[in-house]
């Protein structure tokens, strides 16, 4: 029997409880057993028919996320250069009640599943001779972040007539996730590292 992990740390309206579990067999009496015990501890149980759908599911998951991320981390950079606000233009689209879903843009990924899992597919697409165009778009967006957030620091302080080199920079919000204390592959982490690199300059978390 296999469940694949569903949580969503700082989340307080979707718990464990009230959050679906997959639940898949290596025969229907193993599923048959988890459905049984996931039961007594969670609202619904979704029972697929094999181990290997149920760890599709999880992987389709954090592709999706790690794909939409890196879509709408795209759109934000040409936002800026059309000069349109991607913010005003993310919350006009979520007033639609279908056909969109919203996703905001940020420094990169984080976590132990988003930045991981996609390429673990990538990786395991490749062995039956098959190339997720997708999923390495995706991932180099979203990786090339946080050097995008280290230009926008340094844009800002020329503007202001004081370049990185003996600046004091103090980031907030380390972790990769709000109300979460989880600093796994957390994009601010490269961001300080390279800031860090920048001769003269004082990084302080």
């Amino acid at each position: 029997m296999y469940s694949p992990e569903r949580v969503d740390p700082g989340n307080t309206r979707f718990t464990t409880y009230n959050t679906a579990k997959v639940v898949g067999g290596a025969e229907s009496h193993s599923r048959e057993l988890g459905e049984l015990l996931y039961k007594q501890v969670v609202e619904t149980v979704v029972p697929v028919n094999s181990l290997e759908v149920a760890e599709m599911s999880k992987l389709l998951e954090n592709t999706f996320r790690s794909i939409n991320i890196g879509f709408i981390n795209e759109m934000a950079l040409l936002a800026e250069k059309l000069d349109i606000d991607i913010w005003e233009t993310i919350e006009a689209a979520s007033s639609k009640p279908f056909g969109f879903m919203k996703f905001t843009p940020g420094p990169g990924i984080g976590g132990h599943c988003i930045p991981l899992d996609p390429m673990y597919l990538a990786w395991r697409a490749k062995s039956e001779n098959f190339y997720s165009r997708f999923i390495q778009l995706a991932h180099e967006v979203n990786y090339s972040m946080p050097d995008v957030m280290v230009q926008y620091i340094a844009d800002t302080l020329n503007e202001l007539e004081k370049p990185i080199k003996h600046s004091k920079i103090l980031l907030l919000g380390v972790t990769y996730k709000e109300n979460s204390s989880d600093l796994r592959e957390a994009p601010a982490l490269k961001i300080f590292e390279m800031l860090r690199k920048k001769r003269g300059s004082r990084v302080i978390l």
